[in-house]
């Protein structure tokens, strides 16, 4: 097993303000069973019943308004489509135009009434700031899972949450786990360096842990399994974060008081705003989640009620729930449908639901906030694994005893990708229509007896008019989100004022349209990189605001531009009219190199922000956590042990090598007649080495990763000869 050595810590070296740490890196094991669930098996009988039912009413006149509108609209769109294409006889491919409309018009029908809900709600209920609970009875887990994350930003975060959390007076009832999947040796080695002085810094009443897997079995979801089932069993509540989260210590303690009044809660989920971002792609996105995101999900919260899901992180779950229920099954097949079940977090909303559990968002929790990445490129490396396992769900979404909300859920995530290629269908279909009318000799009279010719025409005043209602739809739940932020005074004057808030919606409008066909190809080609077999991998993701060398972005969208030109050179060919309705597609392909290259640029976001522009109420007046996350972050960077060479290390500083080998596995006897290739490789290399310079420099990262996981090689390590020229080792 992967645990953190000796669990009495008799012989830890001195930390924590000159006297002996005697602390271990994990407390004592307390196990939770943590079986695996069956999708394709459940019994009514294994549904708990609500405690409290009166906590839990239905949302189902929300519901029958949301999606009821929803069919309306959609089924008037058809109507209206099909009046388009119907003059004169409708041939297949203008049916297949028609089909192809109501399925990309049903998306956006679906979010423009929820947007309604939310607007309305938003309109007649303002928020409330929650007060501090004065007391908690029960034992929270505050989780950081890292995978590659520098540790200096991660360290730097939670430390902020957890001053905040002390200065709340109710910092006995939480426990701060760093549970680490890393896999870079010189990470690793880091973030173990990060550990030690982050005690050392808050002192033995704080109770910090940390863990490192050496084998990332699973990925996150395996990560947190193997806390829960080996310590879960001491905590009641467990409060998942991400790398990049920060919480108030308002937030984390009002979700640990939200949990202990509902006993019937599995599941309380923040909404998170997006900060600290200063490239113009990340301001976009910061800008929008913050205008238009309370909107978007107050209309969720309202028709999901206590059927709701679950985001992976910035969220408080019942420990044993999840234990009994959250056991993630493997799929049959091989990646990308096959395997570990990539987006572990929606299937595990609908595991605590289906046991009788609640899940639900709760938007009057403020303080709860993450960030975005910096480039286009960047978002679309994320998107392409969240496309795999939104995919994947089709394989999930069918399982047996899951709420009927669940299922939308599933559907939501899955057709959010399928949407691209549907409207890159509907497009070409759309371009292929105009093709034949234009080039292929028309068959007004065909075999079939008929009094009247079939004339291929459109109505051109009603697919105006149809086109106009469609970016209406599109665009309103924008408005809604622009219309709260107008008449909320202090928000609105913290965003820069009524007239720079107006014009940085225009601008974000803009952009947002210029990206979306780049977009449109980019998941388009995910989608059927997907269908071909092809896995996403698991990649860390990069954070930092800067950008990105201009050759990659040349080599990335080439593709797009010259689709671009031949679309629009085609379109002008056909008609100017198919031209002018294809224009804002066309200029976006066009212009996807220079968009990309702006996207990612420090300079232009930092630019917008010095006048105002894409400005959100947290950029004006930044929340305590985020500035005080931010000055220990580069505290800590300036320390440089983000970037030191592990093997260095672990050699020239004997007091943390002691420490590194106390944190290590038991280590447990080697099968005879199996030999592991990169142990047998760094024993070689170690044993034929003259210097630590040497074995430095021959070993290779899988090398140095498995020579760190081993006493023995570390010893031989420790034995190797300094150069002369190299440090001396501290006193």
């Amino acid at each position: 097993m992967d645990t953190v050595a000796d669990q009495t810590g008799a012989d830890t070296p001195a930390l924590s303000q000159g006297r002996p740490d005697t602390r271990p890196a994990m407390p004592l094991e307390n196990p939770l069973s943590m079986p695996t669930q069956s999708l394709s098996k459940w019994s009514r009988s294994e549904e708990r019943s609500w405690i409290h039912p009166a906590l839990h009413h239905g949302s189902w006149a929300i519901r029958l308004f949301v999606f009821g509108g929803m069919l309306v609209l959609t089924a008037f769109g058809a109507w209206e489509m099909y009046k388009v294409v119907e003059v004169g006889g409708v041939t297949l491919l203008e049916w297949a135009l028609v089909c192809l409309f109501v399925l990309n018009f049903s998306w956006i029908a679906l979010a423009f009434t929820a947007a309604i809900a939310g607007f309305v709600y938003l309109l007649f209920h303002r928020r409330i700031t929650q007060p501090l609970p004065q007391e908690l009875t029960t034992r929270t887990a505050v989780l950081m899972p890292i995978y590659n994350e520098a540790p200096s930003r991660v360290f730097g975060a939670m430390q902020a949450i957890i001053e905040l959390v002390e200065q709340t007076g109710l910092g006995k009832a939480f426990e701060y786990f760093f549970v680490s999947d890393t896999t870079d040796p010189n990470v690793w080695i880091a973030e173990e360096r990060a550990f030690v002085s982050m005690r050392k810094r808050l002192g033995p009443d704080v109770a910090i842990w940390y863990r490192h897997r050496q084998r990332n079995t699973n990925r996150k979801a395996g990560n947190i399994a193997d806390w829960v089932s080996r310590w879960g069993g001491s905590y009641d509540h467990m409060l998942v974060l991400d790398a990049d989260s920060l919480m108030t210590g308002g937030a984390v303690t009002q979700l640990a008081a939200a949990m202990e009044r509902d006993p019937d809660a599995g599941i309380i989920q923040t909404l998170p705003l997006i900060i600290n971002r200063n490239t113009l792609f990340a301001r976009i996105q910061q800008f929008a989640a913050r205008i238009y995101g309370p909107v978007i999900a107050e209309g969720l919260s309202l028709w999901m009620g206590h059927d709701g899901n679950y985001w992976g992180h910035n969220a408080i779950i019942r420990t044993k729930a999840f234990a009994a229920h959250c056991g993630m099954p493997d799929l049959s097949g091989k990646p990308p449908f096959g395997g570990h079940i990539l987006s572990h977090d929606f299937v595990e909303a609908a595991l605590v639901r289906r046991a009788g559990y609640a899940v639900y968002m709760l938007n009057d929790v403020t303080g709860s906030y993450e960030e975005s990445p910096p480039s286009l490129i960047d978002l679309s490396a994320r998107d392409r694994r969240w496309c795999q396992g939104n995919l994947q769900h089709v394989r999930v979404m069918g399982a047996k005893g899951f709420h009927p909300c669940t299922r939308q859920h599933f559907a939501n995530g899955i057709f959010s990708y399928l949407a691209s290629p549907l409207w890159l269908m509907q497009l070409l279909v759309g371009l292929t229509i105009a093709l034949q009318a234009h080039f292929i000799r028309r068959e007004y009279f065909t075999d079939e007896f008929s009094l009247f010719p079939t004339w291929p025409v459109f109505n051109a005043e009603l697919a105006l008019a149809l086109f106009g209602g469609t970016m209406g739809i599109l665009l309103a739940p924008k408005f809604f989100g622009m219309i709260i932020m107008l008449l909320d005074a202090p928000n609105r004057k913290a965003s820069g004022g009524g007239i720079r808030l107006v014009l940085s919606v225009i601008l974000e409008i803009v952009l947002s349209a210029l990206l979306a066909p780049v977009m449109m190809l980019i998941q388009s080609g995910s989608v059927f990189e997907i269908l071909v077999g092809r896995d996403s991998g698991w990649k860390p993701q990069r954070r930092d605001d800067g950008s990105i060398p201009f050759g990659d972005i040349v080599k990335r969208h080439r593709s797009h531009t010259i689709l671009g030109l031949f679309a629009g050179v085609a379109a002008y060919v056909i008609s100017p009219y198919l031209f002018t309705w294809m224009s804002p597609t066309i200029i976006g392909l066009l212009l996807a190199i220079p968009l990309s290259w702006a996207s990612g640029q420090l300079s232009i976001g930092l630019w917008l922000r010095r006048h105002g522009v894409l400005a959100t109420p947290e950029e004006s007046s930044p929340p305590e956590v985020a500035t005080r996350a931010n000055a220990l972050s580069q505290e800590l960077a300036a320390a440089g042990e983000d970037d030191d060479d592990a093997i260095e290390v672990v050699y020239h500083d004997a007091a943390f090598r002691a420490l590194h080998e106390m944190m290590l596995p038991v280590a447990h006897g080697r099968e005879r007649g199996r030999f592991e290739q990169d142990r047998v490789m760094a024993q070689a290399k170690i044993a034929e080495a003259a210097s630590i310079e040497e074995a430095a420099k021959w070993l290779n990262p899988k090398e140095r990763f498995v020579a760190l996981h081993d006493r023995n090689l570390i010893e031989s390590l420790s034995r190797l000869q300094q150069p002369a020229r190299g440090r001396q080792e501290p006193a």
